[in-house]
């Protein structure tokens, strides 16, 4: 199964396999979208907008292969559990994110944490899976300082010991620190190229849709690169529908995957 994007003047098509999906969760008002922002575009934005949801791809062509990275920016309010639920279920990476001067915001991603645990384990029983879920607690406005802060980074990082799919990191999305660090250690724990890594790709626009069909193009701007990623302009959610369909081809992916892995041992 492949996706097929518009860029440009090209259509980039995107095996089912190499598609996923990031969601990023937490508090109100603690820096997802300014995380977010800094991984699509390298720019902080100090005027705070309340999120409903926000929807983002990325496509990348790196080493000639085609991948496609899905970002959901979800609200600090869910308003409606279904669907707080449901992104959880589409999700095959994830950013928990507190604020370090918010005991509250902790709190609340101790609690996302939880219920992620419990809806990937439900869709995991169906396939008979272990659950893994790469997964970073991040907390954020490092920069406020230790006058500021309400979370000792020990009580934070007993959210993500003995599990080797899970990292803490304290970060700063206002001064970009550690923001590159941390993506790229989410990447490596979910088995992703890292390149995909805001930091680790030659960005271009998409009226350079073309250079995913032509590698010499980068060569001639004097940028011998393996991978470049671009930003999707016209990127919309996908409806309800297209996200219970997604979930359901992943269970017969992954159950088939099994398969094909138990006849390789035997």
């Amino acid at each position: 199964m492949m996706k097929t994007l518009s860029s440009g003047n090209c259509a980039l098509s995107v095996p089912a396999r190499n598609s996923y999906r990031m969601v990023v969760l937490g508090a109100s008002r603690v820096g997802k979208s300014a995380i977010v922002s800094r991984f699509l575009n390298g720019r902080f934005e100090d005027q705070y907008t309340p999120t409903i949801e926000d929807f983002h791809r990325k496509v990348y062509n790196i080493r000639g292969d085609m991948y496609q990275l899905d970002i959901l920016d979800t609200s600090g309010n869910h308003p409606f559990p279904a669907m707080r639920r449901l992104s959880i279920l589409t999700g095959d990476v994830f950013i928990l994110v507190f604020s370090l001067d918010s005991r509250e915001s902790f709190d609340e991603v101790k609690r996302l944490q939880k219920q992620i645990l419990e809806v990937k384990s439900c869709l995991k029983n169906r396939t008979k899976e272990a659950a893994e879920l790469p997964m970073v607690i991040c907390g954020n406005k490092s920069d406020h300082g230790e006058p500021c802060r309400q979370v000792p980074s020990t009580e934070a990082e007993l959210l993500v010991s003995g599990d080797e799919h899970c990292a803490y990191f304290e970060v700063s999305a206002k001064k970009n620190t550690n923001v590159d660090e941390m993506f790229y250690v989410l990447f490596s724990m979910a088995k992703l190229p890292h390149e995909m890594s805001p930091a680790l790709h030659r960005k271009i626009s998409v009226q350079y849709g073309d250079a995913f069909h032509t590698r010499p193009l980068c060569m001639r701007r004097g940028k011998d690169v393996d991978a470049y990623g671009m930003v999707s302009p016209f990127a919309r959610r996908p409806s309800v529908n297209s996200d219970l369909k997604y979930i359901k081809a992943k269970v017969l992916r992954e159950g088939q995957a099994r398969e094909r892995d138990k006849c390789t041992v035997q």
